[in-house]
């Protein structure tokens, strides 16, 4: 253990390390209930889907671990899977169709990996859309789970509405959030998952929830390449392509430069091994594309982890160690999935996370506030994050240009400005 994670260059004891996994694995196990919860809706076998969050998070989170050496844990991102979703639905496609979108953004991240592109592609994103692409989909999340729970409804007047608090979904959904919301305020560590099992808790004796098969079971079996890569390119799915791509490298590089600078790894405003770091995630993208979910990423959860002392990849490793576990609770996982007051409140509080970047977009310069809030707001409307990307991307180089600031941009954006625009114009349906 020392020789590989070097604990002692990095102060920490294999004890720390291990209670540093438990920590973040409770912040985020989940992923491991919501993600084939959503995915599920849009018609993928619930077990093919459970399965696959796993599989993607140990190959991510062991990459992590043995390659780069960081206690940062890799899944399936929370809004990207509710993107993939609202693809499958308001696009009519088939889900074998979006994985292949998935399939090839992760085969493009991990060849932009070894690339100085994929550096010149993050610095030439101005901070204010990177931003708002985030709380943008922070909203979406939220939505989702409003949705969901049956708090916000359809209405004919005003598109959505309040929902009815006699209702017992609804009711146990206020409950669980105001638990959830209680532990996040006193800093319990595992709070999010912890808020779940006192909803869970709360419904069992309630009769919402039922273990009618048992608690555990064998593991189902894996289902591998269930992908239609020719249908991307039929249907002209590109800026889904890019969408996964762009949200996946922003999300990704964002947290861990996040967790490196909170554990102290950043040094000289560089970050050692992010290369190995990039590739655990694009790894994991592609892999779990093949076994059936959408886009991974790290986890900011992590930083639970380096609270708690983490430092090295050994927290991923017993990070990993405890999904391959939970492959053995698939009853538990499907009875709690079943219910969306146990998720929901979880997706609320997480796009309130996702909202942190808004305080750091300069408001008071049109040119930089405008895009962001075109994001912002067209994500959630439209259920498109691909949608608010485009709007984004156009807006932006536009205003630079009419303001005398175009110089300022970098050409890459006024090639996928002009890229979105033609999208949109001829392609409106994708």
């Amino acid at each position: 253990m020392e020789n590989l994670f070097k604990l002692k260059q990095n102060n920490t004891t294999i004890q720390t390390e291990f209670v540093a996994g438990i920590t973040t694995f409770l912040t985020m196990v989940y992923i491991v209930v919501v993600n084939p919860a959503i995915l599920s809706s849009a018609g993928v076998p619930f077990d093919q889907v459970f399965m696959a969050t796993v599989i993607a998070a140990v190959v991510g989170t062991v990459f992590m671990a043995l390659g780069a050496n960081y206690p940062i844990a890799i899944a399936p991102g929370m809004g990207l899977n509710a993107y993939f979703a609202s693809v499958v639905a308001s696009q009519g496609l088939s889900y074998q169709v979006v994985f292949g979108t998935v399939f090839l953004a992760g085969i493009l991240f991990v060849l932009l990996s070894f690339t100085k592109l994929r550096e010149t592609l993050i610095w030439a994103i101005p901070p204010s859309l990177k931003f708002g692409i985030t709380s943008g989909i922070g909203l979406f999340i939220a939505f989702l789970g409003l949705k969901m729970s049956g708090i916000v409804v359809p209405n004919e007047a005003n598109m959505v509405g309040f929902g009815d608090l006699h209702q017992p979904m609804t009711l146990l959904t206020l409950a669980g959030l105001f638990i959830t919301l209680i532990l996040m305020a006193r800093n319990i560590k595992g709070a999010l998952f912890l808020g779940m099992l006192a909803t869970g808790i709360i419904a069992y004796f309630t009769g919402q929830l039922e273990f009618s098969e048992g608690f555990t079971s064998m593991p189902p079996m894996p289902v591998f390449f269930d992908i239609d890569i020719g249908g991307v390119f039929a249907n002209g799915l590109y800026t889904v392509v890019f969408a996964f791509l762009l949200v996946t490298i922003f999300d990704t590089t964002g947290t861990m430069i996040g967790v490196a600078e909170q554990a102290g790894f950043i040094k000289d405003g560089k970050m050692p091994r992010a290369k190995s770091a990039l590739l655990a995630d694009a790894t994991a993208t592609t892999v779990g594309s093949m076994f059936g979910t959408s886009p991974s990423s790290a986890y900011v959860e992590s930083s639970s982890g380096v609270a708690a002392g983490g430092r090295t990849g050994l927290t991923a490793l017993v990070i990993a160690v405890l999904f391959t576990i939970s492959i053995f609770f698939t009853p538990v996982v499907g009875a709690i999935a079943g219910l969306p007051a146990i998720t929901a409140p979880v997706l609320i509080i997480v796009g309130c996370f996702m909202m942190e970047g808004l305080a750091r977009i300069d408001w008071k310069t049109f040119d930089e506030a405008f895009p962001a809030f075109a994001i912002i707001l067209t994500m959630p409307l439209t259920s498109s994050i691909a949608t608010g990307i485009s709007i984004g991307f156009i807006t932006y180089p536009l205003l630079k240009l009419v303001t005398g600031k175009g110089k300022d941009v970098h050409w890459i954006l006024y090639f996928f400005g002009i890229v979105f625009v033609l999208q949109m114009t001829f392609f409106p349906a994708h």
